[in-house]
């Protein structure tokens, strides 16, 4: 199975990176695992604009990878789900995308194209965790999936 994390985000050093690799390590047993954090320069500047115009630039900088594969898209507004429901998204996938959206959001027709609209939690957090809580969730859903004893 392959999973893509999509990001809009800076590809920077972080320290959370030796985390993001050690959960990416784990979750190899189950799973391919490819980060991918895009900025593109008309997401920088439509940020200087107004939070529509950054929707948009989200959009348009993530819509070559929206609808290939089964699609799950990060939102406030998602649906709160445990961690058994979250491991029946990677049930009997070959490849599934989670699409982590800038500081202003997802546009609702980008949402629309999505498969599935979860919620983390109905806390605000940072990328660089909701990226961590992400990556331990994927890993639980595939222990969950295979009756490992991580999950209990």
């Amino acid at each position: 199975m392959k999973i893509e994390i999509i990001s809009i985000a800076k590809k920077e050093k972080s320290l959370y990176d030796p985390l993001y690799k050690d959960l990416v390590k784990m979750i190899s047993r189950f799973a391919k695992v490819e980060d991918r954090e895009i900025l593109t320069k008309d997401v920088t500047k439509a940020h200087t604009i107004s939070p529509q115009a950054a929707q948009k630039a989200y959009t348009k900088a993530l819509e070559a990878y929206i609808g290939k594969d089964f699609c799950i898209t990060l939102h406030p507004n998602g649906k709160l789900i445990d961690s058994f429901e979250f491991s029946k998204l990677l049930n009997d996938k070959m490849s599934v995308k989670f699409f982590i959206g800038g500081a202003y959001g997802f546009e609702e027709e980008f949402i629309r194209k999505s498969d599935a609209v979860i919620s983390l939690s109905k806390m605000t957090m940072s990328h660089k965790i909701a990226k961590v809580v992400l990556l331990e969730q994927i890993y639980r859903g595939f222990t969950i999936l295979n009756n490992h004893p991580y999950h209990k």
